[in-house]
């Protein structure tokens, strides 16, 4: 799955040859002066991980059968502009709060764009097609969090169309909450 954004991009899955520019793209994004706010990983977490494990992440998320896919914005000069992840959530398990799964769903996380690139259009082309992705799988809702603190976040994912579920999730000691929001399949259960 792929779409033209105008002249300029083509959001697109990565593949598993790319695991380098994967990893690239990911410490830039967690160098970014909101990722405190952002991800749940720090910089110094992931620029320890082995070459095999930004290579097994990359081939998982090509596997056709797979639960996560990742899909990049990749500049007319080959450069990748900004990337997300979904990852497929099943009905019955827990999710990373260990809270209960009630239904299929997708997850967004890893979202980010280069600071050159923004606003272009590319969150929501990168949204559009992250989510048809979950809606192809089988998904009920595609959902994400967004630190309650992170109003650029939280902007940008509005107008992907997801709109507050009322659920927050408490993080550690003294870092806030976290918000979930949600885009329902058309159709669907219930709606925020």
């Amino acid at each position: 799955m792929s779409v033209q954004v105008g002249d300029d991009y083509l959001i697109r899955a990565i593949r598993p040859d790319e695991w380098a520019t994967v990893r690239a793209l990911r410490l830039e994004a967690l160098r970014d002066p909101v990722a405190r706010l952002a991800f749940l990983e720090t910089y110094e977490q992931a620029v320890g991980r082995p070459d095999v494990f930004w290579q097994e992440r990359a081939a998982r998320s090509a596997e056709e059968a797979g639960g996560a896919r990742q899909f990049v914005a990749v500049a007319a000069d080959g450069a990748w502009a900004g990337t997300l992840t979904v990852l497929m959530e099943e009905a019955g398990t827990t999710d990373w709060a260990g809270e209960p799964v009630d239904r299929r769903q997708g997850h967004v996380v890893g979202v980010f764009v280069r600071p050159q690139h923004r606003g272009r259009g590319l969150i929501e082309a990168l949204f559009a097609v992250g989510v048809e992705w979950a809606w192809e799988g089988g998904a009920e809702r595609v959902r994400l969090f967004v630190h309650e603190d992170n109003g650029r976040a939280r902007g940008a994912y509005r107008k992907a169309g997801f709109v507050p579920s009322g659920v927050t999730t408490e993080m550690a000691e003294g870092e806030g909450r976290e918000l979930e929001l949600v885009v329902e399949r058309a159709g669907g259960r219930g709606g925020a």
